[in-house]
């Protein structure tokens, strides 16, 4: 008889120890509220570190009871115990009553290794709030909803950021523009003042009778100097290819334009340079010189006056093949550049208006 009753007494400690191994605890810290306060309901769960434990699905906005609400659901706080073997679990719910009366909160229910395990119940007074009918004076109806003011400090950085965006792409696109044209975006032109005919050819052969050394050494390189200086005028005063014409046809296109007295004297130049040139003839200081003195009348002779009142003709030098090509290349540089710069903008004025918004 002693000996079942050991084992009774051994068996009522063993279950007392299993059901010490789990324990679920809820409290609330205030018992009683007035309509629409609020307050915290706390639920608690003892376990062994070793056990799953499933909190009840309670969620935001929903009633444990009619006319009781959840306003909130805090994050569960877990705390470990006896060196990390044991642990509790705390999940704090935040809850408010719509109507005065006594309520009755039933257990909350806890599932540890798929068994469920209740706590106790609570009670909560709620109380309604007296109204003063002698002193309605003293309650007033809420208040509108009140739009916030513009604030230019606020919002300037976005506006600004806006008009440089909008430069960006203007920029884009006419970059793009001339990259697909082949257009480039600058043009290296250099432009100088044009010189009428009959001032080229009297400045070359100022510099030609300025070297007199081609006159005293070499007959031939003078000859096809002062010729070709009187070539490039024809052309440019007549308007057809002297430079590439031989010197019998140069005078039978002129007779035309050019007086006998004119054309004797560039006979004469065309025909002394063709004996030096290909006739290997020796020609003599003075003979050069007369020449010379020649071809200066020719041109005096047949020159056209340039109105001094006339606007100028520039001269235009364009840029070369290849600084275009370097500026087609620096262009493709500067859409990558601007477009990637763009959309880092974009994004940055979208997340701040974003912003200043909520």
């Amino acid at each position: 008889m002693l000996k079942r009753v050991h084992i009774f007494s051994l068996f009522l400690l063993l279950m007392t120890g299993v059901r010490a191994q789990v324990q679920v605890d809820v409290k609330l810290d205030s018992l009683q509220l007035f309509i629409g306060q609020q307050t915290d309901l706390t639920l608690s769960v003892t376990i062994d570190a070793k056990q799953k434990l499933v909190m009840p699905d309670i969620k935001k906005g929903q009633e444990l009871i009619p006319d009781i609400e959840v306003v909130t659901v805090g994050n569960p706080d877990t705390a470990f115990l006896n060196d990390g073997k044991r642990l509790t679990v705390s999940q704090a719910y935040t809850i408010t009553a719509w109507d005065s009366a006594f309520y009755y909160l039933p257990p909350m229910q806890v599932t540890v290794d798929g068994k469920k395990y209740d706590s106790k119940s609570l009670a909560l007074k709620v109380y309604t709030v007296d109204i003063d009918t002698l002193h309605l004076d003293q309650f007033f109806p809420p208040g509108g909803i009140m739009e916030l003011p513009f604030l230019w400090e606020e919002w300037q950085m976005v506006m600004f950021g806006s008009l440089l965006l909008i430069l960006m792409f203007v920029c884009v696109g006419v970059l793009y523009y001339h990259v697909k044209h082949g257009k480039p975006i600058v043009r290296f032109i250099r432009r100088k003042k044009k010189l009428p005919p009959h001032q080229v050819a009297m400045n070359e052969i100022e510099r030609i009778k300025s070297e007199r050394k081609w006159a005293e050494e070499d007959s031939k390189e003078y000859y096809t100097l002062l010729t070709d200086t009187l070539r490039n005028y024809i052309r440019d005063r007549y308007g057809f290819n002297a430079m590439e014409m031989t010197s019998s046809e140069i005078i039978e296109r002129l007779i035309a334009e050019n007086n006998e007295e004119a054309l004797d004297e560039l006979r004469e130049i065309f025909r002394t340079a063709d004996l030096v040139k290909f006739a290997k003839w020796s020609t003599l200081i003075n003979e050069n010189d007369a020449n010379l003195v020649s071809a200066i009348e020719y041109v005096n002779q047949t020159k056209i006056e340039v109105d001094p009142n006339a606007k100028p003709e520039p001269e235009v030098i364009k840029e070369t093949d290849q600084k275009r090509l370097t500026q087609v290349k620096i262009m493709r540089v500067a859409i990558g550049v601007l477009a990637v710069l763009s959309v880092a903008l974009l994004a940055w004025i979208i997340w701040r208006s974003a912003d200043l918004l909520m």
